[in-house]
């Protein structure tokens, strides 16, 4: 009894979900691996200069 409401209840939620278009999409997508590369290669370079201090004083 309960699960049977429970699937209605799902399947009404879903019919009220408003869904990104295909050009929404792409541009979330697109801000994603923009962020994650500059997130990428500024803590690439931070390790970098953080080895060569290290290699100064060591």
């Amino acid at each position: 009894m309960h699960l049977i409401r429970f699937i209605k209840s799902v399947n009404h939620e879903m019919k009220l979900v408003v869904w990104p278009t295909a050009r929404e999409n792409r541009r979330d997508t697109t801000i994603v691996i923009s962020l994650t590369l500059f997130f990428v290669l500024f803590f690439a370079l931070f390790d970098w200069l953080i080895q060569m201090f290290m290699k100064l004083f060591v």
